[in-house]
C-alpha cells in the first residue's frame, strides 16, 4: 500500500476542515473521455483505492471546464481539444457536506505529458462493460448513466 494511503485517514479530515473554514461549499469535477475502441479513461490515486473518472477539485478562479482541462492533462496526460460538455450535477453530501461534483465529456482530445505523478498510481482504458473489480460505485454510475442514456441520479 502506498504510503499515501496510510496517510489519507489523517489528512483528509484535515483537508476537509480547511475546505469548511475557507468555502461553504466545494465544487468537483470528473471527465468522461473515451478513445477511439469506445474505451473509458480512468484513473488510480495513491492517497485513495479504487478506479475513478479522472477530475479533481476546481480552485479559485476558473470554470469547472478549466478545472477539468487542466485536472485530464495533470492526472491522465490528456490534453483536452473540444470544448467539455456538461452531462450531470451531483450532490457528494454522503462523503462531505456542501460538496457537488460536475461531470462532463471531452470528445476531441490527444495525448501530452501528466504531471501530476505523485498523485496518480496508474492511469487505464477500459472497456465500460469489464470496469476493473475496485471501480467506485459512483464511477460505474457516470458511464452507465450515459452510455445506457439514463437520467443521472442527484447524489454522487
Amino acid at each position: 500500500m502506498p504510503w499515501q494511503r496510510r496517510l489519507q485517514p489523517f489528512i483528509r479530515p484535515l483537508y476537509q476542515l480547511h475546505s469548511r473554514l475557507t468555502r461553504s461549499t466545494t465544487l468537483g469535477v470528473r471527465g468522461l473521455v473515451f478513445n477511439a475502441a469506445g474505451d473509458v479513461l480512468l484513473v488510480e490515486h495513491t492517497y485513495t483505492p479504487g478506479w475513478y473518472l479522472p477530475g479533481g477539485g476546481v480552485e479559485r478562479g476558473e470554470t469547472v471546464e478549466q478545472a477539468l482541462v487542466r485536472e485530464l492533462a495533470e492526472e491522465a496526460g490528456v490534453r483536452a481539444l473540444s470544448r467539455p460538455k456538461l452531462l450531470s450535477v451531483h450532490s457528494n453530501n454522503r462523503v462531505f457536506r456542501g460538496d457537488h461534483v460536475v461531470v462532463l465529456q471531452v470528445d476531441e482530445w490527444e495525448p501530452c505529458e501528466a504531471t501530476a505523478h505523485y498523485e496518480i498510481r496508474a492511469v487505464g482504458w477500459f472497456t465500460p462493460g469489464e470496469l476493473p473489480a475496485n471501480t467506485t460505485p459512483s464511477t460505474r454510475r457516470r458511464v452507465a448513466e450515459l452510455l445506457q442514456g439514463l437520467a443521472p441520479t442527484p447524489h454522487w
